[in-house]
């Protein structure tokens, strides 16, 4: 019989990812933060728990959500984009304590390529995060808190920008003007991609390690996102004219390759 999974957070990548195992013969339990969000998901045949994780700490169906879990993966969004001063930092702190007083030993966190800064220009899992922005340090700390645990082994995989289904990064940028960085690289994955990553890590049990996810090409974000809008009959985005001399991020991976043996499923 394969393994439970217990999946921290069941949205727009935790459902899929939960239907995926289930195909697969795996026993899945999800996460979502209200009884009538856990309630909704019973109904179309998944087993939900509602867990509330804030900077009080941590409510809801812990010991059972947790119980008989061979693995955890955490997608919790950090809420960190609108700067509302989220203590995400102290939230995941709460989390780990309970965590630790499980039987989950194996752990995958999802993080983001937002812990590199632009200035840090073409990195790698080689290279060590250098954020300059609140959230990307706070992600940072999280990251460095849940991989340096002592009772469980946390593998982090850091993705790109999100897109696949009715996500689309154009749609938000779709007759805008006056836009920054056309030059810049586009660091994205599709959601199929982030699916089939982390499947792999479970069923290769590759843990203890770190995953830059990005798609491997880097069309820049004028050309890109011109090409889509016009793809997704859009009225054009309208780039400024910017100096070429600017350090721009682009996150490749070493790992994806070397260790999960991974070949993308979509190209840019």
């Amino acid at each position: 019989m394969k393994k439970t999974i217990a999946i921290a957070g069941m949205g727009w990548l935790g459902v899929p990812f939960a239907q995926h195992l289930m195909t697969l013969g795996y026993k899945v339990k999800g996460s979502v933060t209200s009884i009538k969000k856990a309630s909704k998901l019973q109904k179309t045949g998944f087993n939900a728990f509602p867990l509330e994780i804030s900077e009080a700490g941590v409510r809801g169906e812990v010991s059972a959500f947790f119980k008989d879990a061979a693995c955890l993966v955490i997608m919790i969004p950090p809420g960190l984009r609108r700067n509302t001063g989220a203590n995400h930092v102290l939230k995941m702190t709460h989390f780990l304590t309970e965590i630790e007083k499980s039987e989950v030993k194996k752990v995958i966190l999802v993080s983001s390529t937002s812990v590199y800064d632009d200035h840090q220009g073409n990195v790698t899992e080689k290279d060590i995060p250098k954020p300059k922005s609140e959230a990307g340090k706070q992600l940072v700390q999280v990251e460095q808190l849940f991989f340096n645990a002592p009772f469980i082994e946390t593998t982090i995989v850091r993705f790109g920008g999100l897109f696949g289904g009715n996500r689309q990064p154009v749609t938000y940028l779709a007759g805008r003007k006056e836009l920054r960085g056309g030059n810049a690289p586009v660091n994205l994955i599709h959601r199929d991609d982030c699916i089939q990553i982390l499947t792999e890590i479970i069923k290769q049990e590759a843990f203890g390690r770190i995953f830059n996810a990005v798609t491997p090409q880097h069309p820049v974000k004028e050309v890109y996102y011109s090409k889509m809008a016009k793809k997704l009959q859009l009225e054009m985005p309208q780039f400024k004219t910017e100096v070429t001399n600017t350090t721009f991020k682009q996150v490749d991976s070493v790992n994806l390759g070397a260790v999960l043996q991974y070949e993308f499923i979509h190209s840019l």
